[in-house]
């Protein structure tokens, strides 16, 4: 077997509009091509010893053990390497379900498709699956050290992009209000929703936090000044710097027992309580000395640990943290029920885990030693030996719910502090000997304030209930009813795109909104070009709907990005497809119009429930594609008798028809009419009807987003084809005594709708085309055909690139489809395509129409504008 490529899917795709997060491998089996999984001597023996957990995959027999029937009674090699790679990262801890294996045009050659949580895992995983099939053909067997080495791998690549138990609680927590959210790549920060409406977090950190109070919080001494100023009760205690302030700071505070601390540490790093004497003074001095440059000294308070996290100046959850310890059986060494514990598998290391696997140093080995325990010790039966003298759930400690248990004032006191620091997520130490009691009646004191407090002893407490904390940040970013995304408003087809795409946000600018749009030529935000070049794909989308400037977003979707990534958003607003037909097929496996149609319907079938999915009533294929949409529909089409539009009206639907020279928006029975197309710029004078389509498009979708008609007429008014705002698309330029117009037609699609243009001009008409080297040669024909039908005199050229043809071969198709449609026409082949322009430019006559199909548009028009008197 040979992989030939590995793609992965981001976004809705062609495989599956639920399911984003895929890889797509196609895979070449070679040998295996005609060899079906039961005619594979031991194949099926090999594959279950080396993956016995095989047998809960159900495949397409529903039924646990469906995927080995089908491997006993034959299947082929891409669809046993799909369940594979689908095992290989459950296995790792990243389960993924969905699975798709189809053969291409090409016989022997697969798709295999399958689901992946980590996009570098999903990979691996599917060079691992190839890797461990063959071996099985070839050996009988998969080396055990082989699959122990993948599946450490995978692990690790998952570890290696894990995002902390907080953060994936926030990430949750927005999944479930239906809130996108992406990775900006940059100091592990996380974006939340779209456009302007987005917002921004870092572990629990917000955009709402403010950096005095992180740096307040920082600074344990600053803290608890502030808040023994404001009578909130704290430990007694002083910062020093050197060792000889050590035993007046000791006496300052009241003797022993004492605290020492690190001024800025974190996790319990480097803490040291119930210090009784003054060796053991010396050893905490250095310990905290090693964190920080500056240390505490404080009175130890007697009391259990609680930590109270406040969210948007609310108490959202409490819990007890108990110091990491074992609890003997009667039988076991301290040792062993420390190994037992960590066998856990909720236990990890650091803050991948619910919890973490208990760590022992020498302060845990003072701290037996206080007990009167070493790790041999054998402890009697419930008998509790502590291993930590910090509850930190870091150091291996345990979590138990208090929320409901914590006293009124307690709560109104905690509030009190994270205002008085000013912090919007605030994680509040407090040592109580009971927190169903008001601190001032036991003693209890407010020990440490924390910026971007840890969730997880929240979210999976050892005991108790979980707690949302994570639900009352999203709450607080979003409130209820506050939208997180920006409207969506994406643009596809075959042809048409670009030009409907720019015409749409020129029309939502008149609201004075920022749009940030994307095309063939470059990407925009307002009225600035951020991007030069072709960004249809899912990169460019994500930019514009990661800047926190964009108000609306109209996104071209092309078939390559859809292909090759997926969308670049989860769901839009609206979704327009203007039509399909031939073109780039036998690319990408896509071969006939009806499976580029169902590429292109991904647009439609994302649309939102409430949005609209706006297709031309006059492409059967765009038109059959309302059965797959769940979205409303609207119709646009040229022909106001189409009889879709018609029964779709009287049903009281939504449509934009040309009719009697308007372009005209049909509600149910009413009619709106918004402009003659002769006045549309755009429409050439009411005499390019594909371009009629795309303003009715546009129109249609500005009009579901409630724009106003008179904001419509003005963008359809105010927008011209011209090289400036739509460079390649009917770029209609006067010189003197001729005209030339520059368009990016370059499939037979394109070509018809500009004929209907060309056609109707009174004056000799000149043609320069050519077409894209990786088209069929059919596709080729057909142009020449086209051309001849549509020009009195033409000039065929090629692109600079061919696209692997050898150099003449389009230009000679061409010229065989020019012949036969027209043996009469009168043509020429000037392969370069700057002298084939110049020379088309040099021979026109009076009255004329030079027209330019160029490969570079940027260049066709710097050679037509140098004509320019």
């Amino acid at each position: 077997m040979r992989i030939l490529k590995v793609q992965t899917l981001r976004g809705p795709n062609y495989w599956s509009i639920r399911r984003h997060q895929l890889v797509a491998m196609q895979l070449d089996l070679q040998e295996l091509a005609e060899k079906p999984s039961n005619e594979i001597p031991g194949f099926y023996k090999g594959l279950v010893e080396a993956l016995p957990s095989l047998e809960g995959h159900f495949c397409s027999p529903g039924c646990r053990g469906g995927f080995l029937m089908r491997l006993r009674e034959g299947t082929m090699m891409g669809h046993v390497v799909e369940h594979v790679a689908l095992e290989l990262q459950e296995l790792a801890g990243m389960p993924a379900g969905f699975g798709r294996t189809r053969e291409t045009a090409t016989a022997g050659v697969y798709h295999v498709v399958f689901e992946y949580e980590n996009e570098k895992a999903g990979r691996y995983a599917a060079r691992a699956a190839v890797r461990l099939c063959q071996s099985i053909v070839d050996l009988g067997y998969y080396p055990k050290s082989e699959l122990e080495r993948d599946l450490q791998d995978l692990k690790a690549l998952h570890q290696d992009a894990a995002l902390g138990p907080s953060t994936e609680a926030i990430i949750q927590a927005a999944e479930a209000r239906d809130i996108p959210w992406m990775q900006l790549g940059a100091r592990y920060l996380i974006q939340l929703g779209y456009g302007k409406r987005q917002k921004r977090i870092q572990a629990t950190l917000s955009g709402n936090t403010g950096l005095l109070g992180v740096e307040l919080a920082s600074d344990k001494e600053a803290t608890k000044y502030i808040l023994s100023n404001a009578g909130v009760p704290v430990p007694r205690g002083t910062a020093i710097d050197y060792f000889d302030e050590l035993e007046d700071a000791i006496a300052s505070v009241g003797g022993y027992p004492i605290v020492i601390k690190p001024l800025d540490g974190n996790h319990g790093r480097g803490i040291t309580l119930d210090i009784q004497t003054w060796e053991a003074a010396e050893a905490a001095y250095d310990a905290a000395k090693a964190v920080s440059r500056s240390i505490i000294v404080e009175r130890y308070y007697q009391g259990r640990d609680h930590r109270v996290v406040v969210v948007d100046g609310k108490v959202v959850a409490v819990a007890e943290r108990i110091p990491a310890h074992v609890v003997g059986d009667g039988r076991s060494t301290i040792e062993e029920l420390i190994e037992i514990i960590n066998q856990d598998p909720d236990r990890g290391d650091g803050h991948d885990n619910i919890l973490t696997r208990i760590q022992l140093d020498r302060n845990s080995d003072r701290l037996l030693a206080q007990q009167g325990y070493s790790l041999d010790s054998i402890l009697d039966r419930d008998e509790i030996c502590y291993l930590r003298a910090t509850a930190n759930l870091s150091t291996g400690g345990i979590a138990c719910d208090r929320t409901d248990e914590i006293h009124p004032e307690n709560i109104w006191l905690a509030q009190r502090v994270a205002k008085i620091i000013g912090l919007d997520i605030a994680g509040i130490d407090i040592v109580t000997p009971d927190i169903s009691r008001p601190l001032r009646e036991v003693g209890g004191v407010v020990v440490e304030v924390n910026a971007a407090p840890g969730f997880r002893m929240h979210t999976h407490p050892s005991q108790g209930k979980p707690r949302d904390v994570a639900g009352a940040v999203i709450n607080m970013l979003f409130p209820p009813g506050k939208s997180s995304r920006v409207p969506i408003l994406a643009v596809t087809g075959t042809n048409g795109k670009t030009t409907t795409t720019r015409l749409l946000a020129n029309i939502v600018k008149q609201t004075g909104k920022t749009v940030g749009y994307t095309t063939t030529d470059g990407t925009y935000i307002g009225d600035f070009l951020v991007d030069r070049g072709d960004n249809t794909g899912p990169q460019s989308a994500q930019l514009i709907l990661q800047d926190p400037t964009v108000d609306v977003a109209v996104l071209e979707a092309a078939r390559g990005g859809i292909l090759r990534s997926g969308l670049g958003f989860n769901a839009c607003d609206v979704g327009i497809i203007l039509n399909v037909a031939a073109d780039h097929l036998g690319i990408g496996d896509i071969n006939t119009v009806e499976q580029l149609a169902h590429l292109k319907s991904v647009v439609a079938e994302t649309v939102f429930p409430h949005g609209y999915a706006i297709l031309n009533a006059d492409d059967p294929l765009v038109a059959a594609m309302a059965k797959r949409v769940k979205a409303q529909i609207a119709y646009f089409s040229l022909n106001p008798n189409n009889p879709i539009v018609r029964e779709h009206t009287r049903h009281g639907g939504l449509a934009a028809v040309h009719e009697d020279g308007y372009l005209s928006i049909l509600q149910g029975e009413i009619k709106l009419r918004l402009e003659q197309a002769v006045n549309v710029p755009l429409t050439m004078g009411g005499r390019a009807n594909f371009a009629i389509a795309n303003a009715l498009a546009a129109s249609l979708a500005a009009f579901t987003q409630r724009i106003p008609l008179g904001q419509i007429k003005a963008g359809l008014q105010t927008f011209q084809p011209s090289a400036s705002q739509t460079p390649g698309r009917m770029n209609l330029f006067e010189l003197g005594d001729y005209h030339a117009l520059v368009d990016y037609a370059h499939n037979p699609h394109s070509y018809e709708a500009l004929g209907s243009f060309v056609r109707n001009w009174q004056g000799e008409r000149i043609g320069v085309i050519g077409g894209p080297g990786d088209r069929r040669d059919e596709d080729f024909i057909t142009l020449g055909k086209l051309a001849a039908e549509m020009f009195d005199f033409i000039i065929v050229k090629e692109d600079d690139d061919t696209r692997g043809r050898p150099r003449g071969d389009a230009a000679d198709l061409i010229e065989k489809g020019i012949r036969q449609a027209n043996s009469d026409c009168h043509y020429e082949s000037i392969l370069a395509e700057t002298r084939a322009i110049n020379t088309a430019l040099d021979m026109a006559s009076r009255g004329s129409l030079v027209v330019v199909l160029p490969e570079s548009v940027s260049r066709a028009i710097r050679l037509i504008e140098s004509r320019r008197g």
